[in-house]
């Protein structure tokens, strides 16, 4: 990791590779239990897979989504800026590329990749360096290429972003209109939105994901 990358970089990553076999464990099925975030998986392999370039899962964690989109068809690696993720990640699933890297410097050319997964993998993210990271993103989409990106929500008529306990380390809820915004300014276009209740099973588990770590 450069000198000169943000200094938050080093913490997620480190609480990461803390909880990374249990996070692992929790969540390696979680999407066999998630119809609505399998669909929108679905729709974004259907509106990338004739674009040129590969799909980047950035923030892939142990890999789970990156496979998912594989067996859809399309052409994916991951990224993750956890060292111990990325190493299970490859373990788990040795047909497909995983790097350590940082969506705040990623290692890729411009216009180069057809669309990219961001799945609740921002929330760590302190709400200045959004924009940049936004930027990043736009950077390396080639003209075309979509973003899916997932994010924990507040309420619209809440007062700005909110700071929350994320069990491994410091997170922040965005109001979606707020975060589009800043959507915008980078260049991006959005082009629908979903916005859905937590269920019980991901509280659940990530009540779990406390529980392992105490």
């Amino acid at each position: 990791m450069a000198e000169s990358a943000p200094s938050y970089l080093a913490t997620v990553a480190a609480a990461y590779d803390g909880v990374a076999e249990v996070y692992a464990e929790l969540f390696a099925d979680v999407l066999d239990r998630q119809p609505l975030e399998r669909a929108l998986l679905s729709a974004f392999a259907d509106v990338v897979r004739d674009l040129a370039g590969p799909v980047a899962d950035l923030g892939c964690g142990p890999g789970y989504a990156t496979a998912y989109l594989r067996r859809l068809g399309l052409d994916v690696f991951g990224v993750d800026l956890s060292p111990e993720m990325v190493a299970l990640a490859r373990s788990s699933h040795p047909g497909l590329r995983f790097e350590v890297g940082t969506m705040t410097a990623l290692d890729l050319p411009d216009r180069s990749v057809s669309g990219a997964l961001c799945r609740y993998s921002l929330i760590h993210t302190p709400p200045a360096d959004i924009p940049a990271v936004l930027a990043e993103v736009h950077r390396v989409l080639a003209p075309g290429g979509h973003l899916r990106l997932g994010f924990l929500a507040t309420d619209e008529s809440a007062a700005g972003v909110h700071a929350y306990d994320h069990r491994v380390t410091g997170a922040y809820r965005w109001p979606p209109d707020h975060l589009a915004g800043l959507m915008r300014q980078a260049g991006l276009v959005e082009v629908a939105r979903l916005v859905r209740a937590p269920t019980d099973e991901e509280r659940g588990r990530q009540a779990q994901l406390l529980a392992r770590r105490l």
